[in-house]
């Protein structure tokens, strides 16, 4: 549906949606935005975050099983360089 006929219709378009209907407005011919029920809108949002949480969760677990190189990759003389850098920008603040 256009904007211009949204507007127009704008209690049509509203009780399409309280029925459960999307409507999505097109202006020239492309979406700009969709009317949706904001109790869909909410459930839509916790299943993205939802799926967000399980790949997180997948992330965790690939970790878990994943063993640790048997040699560290930073030398200690590198990881004290670096503390003390971290402590000389800090004092300098």
């Amino acid at each position: 549906m256009t904007v211009s006929e949204a507007r127009a219709a704008l209690p049509q378009v509203l009780e399409r949606v309280l029925a459960g209907e999307e409507v999505t407005l097109t202006r020239h011919g492309k979406p700009v935005a969709v009317v949706v029920r904001p109790d869909r809108l909410r459930v839509r949002h916790a299943d993205e975050a939802l799926a967000a949480a399980e790949r997180l969760r997948d992330r965790l677990d690939q970790g878990r099983s994943t063993s640790l190189r048997s040699r560290p990759t930073l030398t200690k003389e590198r990881a004290d360089a670096l503390v003390t850098d971290i402590r000389a920008e800090r004092a300098a603040r």
